[in-house]
């Protein structure tokens, strides 16, 4: 019984205190190849693979032609788009759409599991604050909105919209995140 209760307590010493989830590894992986794509255009100038590389996501995010309307991004940045889709789960993922002609990336979120939990830990999580600082909060309705401001390209931002709490509609998608880099004209 003392070698069982010995194992155990070594099993919880070596175990994060919060592993992550396929959707929260989703969101980050997507989120990282927001980053990628508009700030290091040379991972996917020459090929693609250097890019698929950093966002890290192995064979569960692969380029498609083309993706449902409601994962597109507003009408004016649409202009040489590219779909990424990120499998996360069977029944959910995200969608990362990029623009080889527009410093901006568009991330949609959705499906048969709740996003919200995985989304907030993902926000709240020291990689994501290491990169992006709260700018302000756009909420409305049951859906929160934050604009963030990325800490090494001030002149990046992104706004996610999401779930204000836990358990609300599947039916919809739950994750709007649209990233712009304003460049100096």
């Amino acid at each position: 019984m003392n070698r069982i209760i010995l194992l155990f307590a070594a099993f919880v010493l070596i175990t994060p205190a919060h592993a992550r989830s396929d959707l929260e590894d989703g969101f980050a992986g997507a989120l990282r190849g927001c980053e990628e794509w508009i700030l290091n255009p040379a991972s996917w100038a020459q090929g693609l693979a250097p890019f698929v590389a950093a966002v890290g996501l192995g064979d569960k995010m692969g380029l498609v032609d083309r993706v449902d309307d409601v994962n597109l991004p507003p009408s004016d940045l649409r202009r040489g788009n590219h779909y990424w889709r990120i499998n996360s789960t069977e029944s959910a993922g995200y969608v990362l759409v990029v623009s080889d002609q527009l410093p901006m990336c568009h991330i949609t979120g959705g499906g048969g599991a709740d996003l919200q939990p995985a989304i907030e830990a993902v926000i709240a999580s020291p990689d994501f604050t290491g990169h992006w600082e709260a700018e302000a909060d756009l909420s409305k309705g049951d859906m929160a909105s934050t604009r963030f401001r990325n800490r090494e390209e001030p002149s990046l931002s992104i706004v996610i919209s999401r779930a204000k709490a836990p358990e609300q509609r599947l039916d919809r998608v739950q994750l709007l995140a649209t990233a712009i880099h304003k460049l100096d004209r």
